[in-house]
């Protein structure tokens, strides 16, 4: 036997014929050096006669001295089963039960046995000063009374002993298979005997058994005890449950198996020995109609021959089931019938889309060369310009003009290159990439692909998306497109791609290279005003279920005051939100019985949209010297952008500039100082106002950041403005960089800075004179009301801008 004490001893055990009077016991203990046997995973509870094993020689010999003196001993749990020598106090746990060793007997395979009888409990205190037993475990302990059920409680406490007894008897018998436990449980006699007999055998943890020792009231001990053998109960009939549904699905399975191979045996005496199932037909026949290539069928082929050797309830099957049909779903012939008349062709885009006259021209040219030379390559096409001036709407245009397929492919905020080249088919989930979606989607070998939001693609650890959409948009390599998913060359070289970006300075430099930009700037405001005409304000009443009859008029007046005092931007998205909330407006008013302007004039506005958030001239004039009104780009278009100089007393060492600006504009205002100080004379400065005052330069609405190379001309002409006193002249700005040498440098977004100075009721713009071309190539209606004069060096700048 193990050098261990067991576990909980069942009291079933054969002691042989014992002889015990009991009135031989009952010894006072002693309180300050009771001696103690430690057991293992055995909790005694008072009223209770049990054998226990003694594994160690101390325990036994504890146990002989104990049933040779009739003195009592300690029975208590030690917290480590498998520690073999446990301390006092902290070895064990703290609540224990006074016994009587009735006698130790030793049995045939040479192990001892002690007859115990518990009596009361105790609480362990700490470690004895001496030792009642020669080398045996004491302690310091305190006797602990049972309180009895009060009065009232009575009838619950025997109903509730009655109820352990029976749960008791049904766990027990739901574990082992025999009722031995319940047999034994009719012979104790009393509810309290009864309760502590429970407490002591019932399988439970140690730990929960010192919390029903430590209990003291029988009533809250019956409780807990309760409460714990319905918690078994419910997890023993939880994983009953379990058992047996695990029985019926595999019988189920089985079944399943069985029918199966009996339904494929009779399809075989009826029909032939046919191997093929009806989705192995399906696939085979649909895979022909779709007209793979050669090379494609051959990997069809073989990977239909994998999918009749997995059993159809495996999830292996599904995936290569999912993988068949998507070569079987993907065009690898079917053409869109596109059209064949440019008249009509010009038509669609003229409808679809005011303005962008170069746009649609350079649309209409290549419709020229497909139909032409249908073999020829298409290039990629790619719209730059801000939100709002249909570049998206431009793309669906094109296809509806061709009698093309149109899918948009949207890649804003894309960081995975597996959404591109899709993910390989050894991953779970994995799927075909966006391209070849939009190919399945599309239905057919030449669509219209429109590759939204270009600029916005992201990179991390996955890849780099953009590296991937190189092979898309190169015409040299996308005729054998490969995606990781259909593992097979894909021809792309037949779609039409159109690309879009709110600015290029994102767009990697190889993929840029792919692609042929054109710029749509913006809109005059006589544009919006048609655009705003024949389509927002149509859609905005369709919308909002006015579609027969909008309820007030919009002279142009009105549509002029909404464009330049409710929306500051190149496109007209902000526009068509307006008009959209003006439509509610009407609409809320209408069903509330409330009087709505018949005709709505530019005075009704403030009411109705509440007080306009821009102004149309933000000129700021020319009263003070040391502000220049500049032009600016920024990615929603042309800005108004202001210059403002100051000096302030001081040793001239120090030049202030602020704005939340850029490195580039922060050189731009350096090189703009120091060149006025080298040509302090010829304009006129006294070279000591340079040492005895401060410069500081700022730009205003700080919390916009701002940089780029343009604004070189306007802080030079601020700076001399404020050092001389001369004035700008009226209605007057600027765009151009500088050197230290006084040469104007031309800058770009030439067109954009022009609509923002009509915005603002500009009417002279200096530029460099390298940015004539620029001009020229500008329709003559965005150039209508501005005069422009263009310089070569800042002395042409002073020249022409101050008075």
């Amino acid at each position: 036997m193990s050098s261990k004490d067991t576990d909980n001893q069942s009291p079933m055990m054969q002691l042989g014929r014992l002889e015990i009077n009991p009135d031989e016991f009952g010894g006072q203990p002693d309180t300050d050096a009771l001696p103690l046997i430690a057991t293992r995973n055995l909790v005694l509870f008072p009223g209770v006669t049990i054998p226990i094993s003694l594994g160690r020689e101390m325990s036994l010999a504890t146990a002989r001295a104990a049933a040779e003196q009739h003195i009592p001993v300690g029975i208590v749990c030690q917290q480590d089963p498998d520690e073999d020598n446990p301390k006092v106090p902290r070895g064990l746990f703290r609540y224990g039960t006074l016994a009587d060793v009735y006698q130790v007997i030793e049995l045939p395979d040479g192990s001892h046995t002690a007859l115990v009888h518990g009596r009361d409990r105790f609480r362990v205190m700490g470690k004895a000063a001496s030792q009642a037993i020669d080398g045996s475990l004491c302690a310091r302990v305190k006797l602990l009374d049972d309180s009895a059920p009060a009065p009232t409680e009575a009838a619950e406490y025997d109903s509730a002993v009655h109820s352990i007894s029976e749960l008791a008897t049904d766990i027990a018998k739901a574990q082992t298979g025999d009722n031995a436990f319940g047999s034994m449980l009719k012979t104790v006699d009393g509810l309290t005997e009864r309760l502590n007999f429970i407490c002591t055998n019932f399988p439970l943890q140690a730990d929960l058994k010192i919390e029903l020792l430590g209990e003291g009231n029988l009533y809250r001990r019956a409780l807990d005890l309760l409460a714990k053998l319905l918690a078994d109960q419910q997890r023993l009939s939880v994983a009953q449950d379990v058992m047996e549904k695990a029985r019926q699905r595999m019988h189920d399975n089985q079944r399943s198996t069985y029918l199966q191979m009996q339904m494929d045996t009779i399809k075989d005496e009826l029909y032939g020995s046919a191997d093929e199932s009806d989705d192995f037909e399906n696939l085979n026949r649909r895979a022909h109609e779709a007209g793979l290539p050669e090379a494609v069928m051959a990997t069809f082929q073989k990977e239909l021959l994998k999918l009749r050797r997995l059993n159809p309830t495996t999830p292996d099957y599904s995936v290569q089931y999912a993988y068949l049909e998507t070569l079987a779903e993907l065009p690898w012939k079917t053409k869109s019938r596109q059209t064949t008349d440019i008249a009509k062709a010009r038509a669609v885009l003229e409808a679809d889309h005011y303005g962008l006259e170069k746009v649609k021209q350079r649309i209409l040219e290549q419709i020229a060369v497909i139909l032409h030379n249908p073999s020829a390559k298409a290039p990629i096409l790619c719209l730059v310009g801000p939100p709002g001036v249909g570049k998206t709407s431009l793309g669906r245009s094109v296809a509806k003009a061709m009698k093309r397929k149109y899918e948009r492919v949207s890649l804003g905020g894309l960081h995975d290159e597996a959404e591109i080249r899709g993910h390989r088919r050894t991953y779970i989930g994995a799927m075909p990439g966006r391209i070849v979606k939009a190919m399945k989607n599309a239905g057919t070998v030449n669509p219209v692909l429109l590759l939204d939001e270009i600029d916005k693609l992201g990179a991390d650890h996955k890849g780099d998306p953009s590296s991937a959409l190189l092979e898309v948009l190169d015409p040299e390599q996308n005729a054998t497109f490969h995606d990781n998913y259909i593992d097979v060359d894909y021809n792309l070289s037949n779609v039409l791609f159109i690309a879009t970006a709110n600015t290029l300075s994102t767009v990697a430099a190889p993929l840029l290279d792919r692609m042929e930009v054109i710029d749509i700037s913006g809109y005059l405001l006589e544009e919006k005003i048609e655009i705003a005409r024949r389509h927002l304000i149509p859609e905005a009443a369709a919308a909002n279920g006015m579609a027969k009859e909008i309820p007030f008029t919009l002279p142009d007046a009105t549509l002029t005051a909404i464009i330049e005092r409710y929306t500051a931007e190149s496109g007209v998205r902000q526009l068509q939100k307006v008009l959209s909330s003006l439509m509610r407006k009407a609409l809320l008013a209408k069903l509330s019985g409330e009087d709505f302007p018949a005709e709505l004039l530019p005075e009704h506005l403030d009411k109705i949209l509440g007080l306009a958030p821009y102004r149309k001239d933000r000129y700021e004039g020319n009263d003070i010297p040391g502000v220049v009104t500049g032009l600016a780009w920024t990615q929603v278009g042309g800005e108004i952008l202001l210059a403002e100089a100051s000096l302030s007393p001081g040793k001239g060492d120090r030049l202030t500039i602020t704005g939340n600006l850029g490195d580039v504009m922060k050189e731009s205002a350096t090189i703009a100082m120091q060149w006025v100080k080298s040509h302090s004379e010829a304009l006129g400065i006294d070279p000591k106002m340079f040492e005895q005052h401060n410069l500081h330069i700022h730009f205003p609405e700080g919390a916009i950041p701002k940089d780029g190379p343009s604004a070189g001309i306007t802080i030079a002409t601020a700076i001399v403005s404020l050092f001389t006193g001369r004035k700008v002249a009226e209605r007057i700005a600027m765009t151009g960089e500088i050197t230290l040498r006084g040469k104007v440098l031309p800058v770009g977004g030439i067109k954009e800075k022009i609509l923002a100075a009509k915005r603002a009721g500009i009417s002279r713009i200096i530029l460099s004179a390298d940015n004539r071309r620029d001009i020229d190539d500008i329709p003559a209606s965005y150039r209508d009301g501005l005069e422009f004069t263009f310089v070569d060096t800042v002395d042409d700048v002073m020249a022409a801008a101050l008075i």
